[in-house]
């Protein structure tokens, strides 16, 4: 999305994926999963895994299921063991492999977490306890900004904080690194929850009255009944205040630079002086300001809305950001409403994992550090980098059979092609941790100071010059990513293997998955918000009036394409909102077909398990694409994700001309489309 969460990062999965069943037959594809009752151009999705959906259930602690979800718990399962070995071996003091397992551990001693209670918070409820004025509020407010914004586990940008922030190279400086502060302010997934009239999210709201009422109980709040019903109706404000997700996309109209002085004439109402000092960045001249009308909007409510909303609201705020890790019955609540009426999912994680999954997210690069050392080696790496290249030198190939791109348009992308920077498995350097204090009994102290300590880094690369081969995502992550503003990218050692990439599998699967996954990656430099940035990930247009307008109007075909997509009854795809990733599923998808042909060197595909080439190939796209999710948890990514769902991803192979006669697709069925209605964008 053209949010600064996708300037920086494109992901390449959405709020639900999907799970191959491992594969015995040496095609790479799981025949037993396919339905052959579906014809392929009906559905083609069903027809690669109709069977496997049918006879598959939907793990109580999940609210879908699919390969992600296995590879997750593959690595969950992993890093576990890893992190119960270091404990037994008995680390150094101060040692990263001590950190890991002094944080597990914590995590993991649910009675030192009852004993603590609500203690861990004191100091921060007393803070907001003792506001009295305007300007303590702003102090308050800007002591808990924090570098909450996050590219890559995130479809968009949210934070339970008034503002976020985020540090990253100029927009058209690519030189120097500037602060970037987005709106935040809200508890629920997105300013939909509030404000859509649709019956399910009216529904939604009304249970999250019922559950602020109940935290606020449990935290012996007197009058927790007016003070939830106060919450709500600052909160509703906030989110009428906040840019829409399709407003923040526009990077275009995102691209507001502030200086001080700029802040108290165009959002008056917050003292930003008092706010920006109490958030260490007082020595900061410009900010970047994402939106900028929701920045005036949320700055006006600092103004108009009674103190003591505004503390109810942010000690809310307070335990329900910590309840995950407070005791039982604060993480049970928490669960109930976030887990099930949220997302569906029934039963929570076990805590092992729960655990596993906290330690990751605030030791990332320590635990991928051991990770890669057991899991990743060094051959897959090269084979892996193998095949990028491969797929680069293709879309190289492809530029230059594009007919309608003129040669100054196109030496211009093949001068960012040939800069892009693609990482593999791990980065080269990794974040330094000898400053951050973790205690075997503080599981809710260890998060909090993990935090401040990601908050003091983000401030110090305001400082430095800009690393050009920053990671965004740990080596555990199972995902891939595209950094526009650095012209990188991220493959993580996670993803790298089955049912993903499998070194043994047939080439037409691994290009299939993998291949159009890198495909998918490498698009996204030049999808609808990549195409905006140079070599050097500086905005700037570096396209012909010409060319322009004929990309612009080959993507608006492909966005009224999906937005024929129903999802659930009567709730169909934005197909503006995930035009990106549509873009890059589908660009992907071509790059990876052409390069597996290229990679015959010109003799015939040979048939494996009665399947022709072709057909392995887009089979294996098709599961890689395998899915099962609960109505809710779809209902939230179409609220709030960029990434359309997985089993309407899979049928983005009907743009390629080569799927038709591989599955004999035939005009009348429900995804033939005619040679002039298939979006061909790269």
């Amino acid at each position: 999305m053209h949010s600064l969460h996708r300037i920086l990062a494109f992901t390449l999965l959405g709020t639900a994926s999907a799970l191959i069943a491992a594969p015995t037959q040496q095609s790479g594809i799981d025949l037993a999963g396919m339905d052959h009752a579906v014809k392929p151009g009906d559905d083609f999705f069903s027809y690669a895994n109709g069977t496997w959906v049918k006879h598959t259930d939907i793990p109580a602690d999940r609210s879908s299921t699919g390969p992600t979800e296995a590879l997750e718990e593959l690595t969950e399962q992993r890093t576990a063991d890893l992190i119960r070995n270091m404990a037994s071996t008995h680390p150094a003091a101060a040692s990263n492999e001590r950190k890991i397992a002094d944080y597990y551990a914590a995590f993991m001693n649910e009675t030192a977490i009852e004993q603590h209670g609500l203690s861990p918070l004191k100091a921060e409820l007393d803070g907001i306890d003792a506001i009295k004025t305007r300007d303590d509020l702003a102090r308050v407010l800007g002591g808990e900004l924090r570098a909450d914004v996050d590219p890559v586990n995130a479809t968009h940008f949210h934070t339970e904080h008034l503002f976020g922030l985020f540090v990253a190279q100029g927009l058209e400086d690519p030189a120097h690194n500037m602060p970037y502060l987005l709106q935040g302010g809200l508890a629920m997934p997105s300013r939909d929850y509030y404000l859509s009239q649709d019956a399910e999210m009216a529904e939604a709201r009304t249970k999250y009255l019922a559950y602020v009422t109940a935290l606020l109980k449990l935290a012996a709040t007197t009058d927790a009944q007016a003070q939830a019903k106060a919450i709500m109706g600052l909160e509703t404000r906030i989110a009428q205040a906040q840019e829409s997700l399709l407003d923040s996309e526009d990077i275009h109209k995102a691209n507001q630079v502030w200086t001080l002085a700029n802040f108290a004439q165009k959002a008056p109402g917050l003292n930003w002086k008092i706010y920006f000092n109490a958030a260490k960045l007082g020595d900061q001249q410009r900010f970047g300001v994402w939106q900028p009308a929701g920045t005036t909007g949320l700055a006006a409510l600092v103004a108009s809305e009674p103190i003591d909303t505004w503390k109810a609201l942010l000690r809310y705020h307070a335990i329900d950001k910590a309840a995950p890790l407070l005791p039982k019955a604060y993480a049970q609540l928490h669960f109930d409403f976030y887990g099930t009426t949220l997302r569906g999912t029934p039963k929570q994680a076990e805590r092992w994992k729960r655990a596993v999954d906290a330690t990751s997210g605030d030791l990332g690069d320590a635990v991928g550090q051991v990770y890669v050392k057991r899991y990743f080696p060094a051959s897959s790496k090269t084979k892996v980098q193998a095949m990028v290249k491969s797929l680069i030198a293709t879309f190289d190939e492809r530029l230059d059979t594009l007919a309608w791109m003129t040669p100054a348009t196109r030496a211009k992308a093949k001068e960012k092609l040939s800069t892009l920077r693609v990482g593999v498995g791990y980065p080269d350097t990794w974040r330094n941790y000898s400053e951050l204090a973790i205690r075997a009994d503080d599981a809710l102290g260890n998060h909090r100071r993990a935090v401040d300590e990601n908050y003091r880094y983000q401030l110090a690369k305001l400082h430095q010059p800009v690393d050009r081969g920053e990671w965004w995502m740990t080596p555990q992550t199972v995902d891939a990513v595209n950094l526009p503003l650095q012209n990188a990218l991220n493959f993580p050692a996670a993803i790298l293997q089955p049912p993903f990439y499998d070194p043994a599998a047939d080439d037409a699967a691994n290009y299939g998955a993998t291949g159009a996954t890198i495909g998918h990656e490498i698009s996204h430099s030049f999808d609808n918000l990549g195409a905006d940035f140079d070599a050097q990930g500086r905005l700037a247009n570096w396209w012909t009036a010409q060319d322009a307008a004929h990309f612009h109007a080959d993507t608006q075909k492909l966005a009224e394409q999906y937005n024929h997509y129903e999802a659930l009854p009567g709730l169909y795809v934005n197909g503006q909102q995930t035009l990106g990733e549509n873009i890059a599923d589908v660009a992907g998808l071509a790059i990876a077909y052409a390069a597996y042909h290229r990679s015959l060197h010109g003799k015939p595909a040979p048939v494996i398990d009665g399947l022709s080439g072709d057909q392995r190939f887009f089979i294996a796209y098709a599961q890689s694409w395998r899915s099962k999710v609960r109505d809710a948890a779809l209902r939230q990514q179409l609220a709030t994700d960029v990434h359309a769902p997985e089993s309407i991803r899979a049928q983005a192979v009907r743009n390629l001309d080569g799927w038709y006669p591989a599955f004999e697709a035939k005009p009348g069925e429900k995804l033939y489309l005619s040679p002039d209605q298939r979006v061909k964008i790269w």
